[in-house]
């Protein structure tokens, strides 16, 4: 067997009212002032303001930076590493999904580890020498698991590019998973982020590197999306609960196997057409499952099972046709959208080089051409 690495949060805390753990985790660390890395909406609809309320009541000092976007920027970046600098801060609350943690690992970064102030330099697995500023990461939606993963994602606005960085000093040391933070999320978001858990699910279970310690946490995640997203898309809070649960739950699972070729595709349309991340993910999914079945040994039995489907009696190419169904079933039911309008002939070249350079391509069970890549982009024009 060959040697398998498995890194994970220092400490989690989870269930409705985790927060509340929050200004015990800062007196014990002695840290003094907090950079709070959070989105403008996060803000302005009060989110954000129930971490800060609980470090008001407790006399702790912060200053918050919202200067994030969806898919944030090596601009927001930079701003957010001067910010940090200027604030006075000795540690972070990152607050939001994937693009508040994703800035905010490549600031604390950055802020540790100078040298790689050029944001592009941390693309792959960049060599830092330093853990990342001490960090509380505050998921607000159910699925990215930025708070697990070793893993951010950056948009090079210039070159239409996302790209991967991968550093095992960039995992937040205390993730605080509250269900009462996502409570608020709208309906469209929580699919998208629900789906985006599932391939991230999925695809940590199939990837080249799948091996049984991850397999069975991914599993598991697939067996509480696809008995939970629906509930939660309807805002069931038992559904909530059990979301914010499987979406960490494969992010302590993919952080440490990789991906596959979905994200690499979504990262693409991302970066492009600011498609939102899951929904990206859900559209291409079953499409690229389709297209890894014949590599996936007995896997999708297994998935076709997690996704609540009875395969008894069932052949290998009928339980494998039932797990791409109940992923495609699950998606639409959940109203992710089955095309995406702004996709061009035209873009289909840079598209698939994109898509064919991504990090996460390598992991796929199945590997793809370029002429691969387009013939699957076409799948949603």
């Amino acid at each position: 067997m060959a040697v398998n690495r498995f890194v994970l949060n220092g400490i989690s805390y989870h269930g409705k009212g985790a927060i509340q753990e929050i200004p015990g985790i800062v007196s014990a660390k002695g840290v003094k002032k907090a950079f709070i890395a959070s989105d403008p909406d996060l803000v302005k609809f009060g989110i954000t303001k129930k971490v800060t309320d609980l470090l008001d009541a407790n006399g702790m000092a912060y200053q918050v930076y919202d200067h994030i976007k969806p898919n944030p920027t090596i601009e927001n970046v930079v701003e957010g590493v001067e910010a940090y600098k200027a604030s006075g801060a000795d540690y972070m609350i990152a607050i939001g999904g994937g693009s508040s943690m994703d800035t905010g690992k490549a600031i604390g970064i950055i802020i540790n580890n100078p040298e790689f102030a050029d944001v592009r330099s941390l693309e792959g697995v960049a060599p830092t020498k330093n853990r990342t500023v001490f960090t509380i990461a505050v998921p607000t939606t159910a699925g990215t698991a930025a708070e697990a993963t070793i893993n951010y994602v950056i948009t090079d606005v210039e070159k239409k590019r996302k790209f991967v960085c991968v550093d095992v000093n960039d995992i937040p040391d205390v993730a605080i998973v509250d269900p009462d933070m996502m409570s608020t999320m709208p309906r469209g978001l929580t699919a998208a982020t629900g789906m985006d858990a599932l391939t991230h699910a999925i695809e940590g279970y199939t990837t080249a590197a799948a091996w049984e310690l991850a397999d069975c946490l991914n599993l598991e995640a697939v067996k509480l999306i696809a008995a939970n997203l629906r509930k939660a898309v309807d805002n069931d809070p038992e559904g909530r609960e059990a979301m914010a649960l499987g979406q960490f739950v494969t992010g302590m699972a993919f952080s440490n196997v990789g991906l596959g070729i979905a994200h690499s595709m979504a990262h693409t349309l991302g970066a492009v057409y600011d498609t939102p991340h899951g929904v990206a993910c859900a559209m291409m999914l079953p499409i690229v499952m389709e297209y890894n079945q014949e590599h996936t040994g007995d896997k999708f039995k297994y998935i076709a099972q997690a996704m609540g489907v009875d395969t008894a009696g069932m052949d290998q190419a009928a339980y494998r046709k039932a797990a791409i169904d109940a992923v495609r079933q699950l998606s639409v039911d959940v109203g992710i959208p089955t095309r995406l309008e702004a996709m061009k002939e035209e873009d289909l070249e840079f598209l698939a080089q994109s898509a064919a350079a991504d990090a996460c391509a390598p992991g796929n069970p199945r590997a793809a051409s370029v002429e691969d890549f387009k013939a699957l982009f076409r799948k949603i024009m």
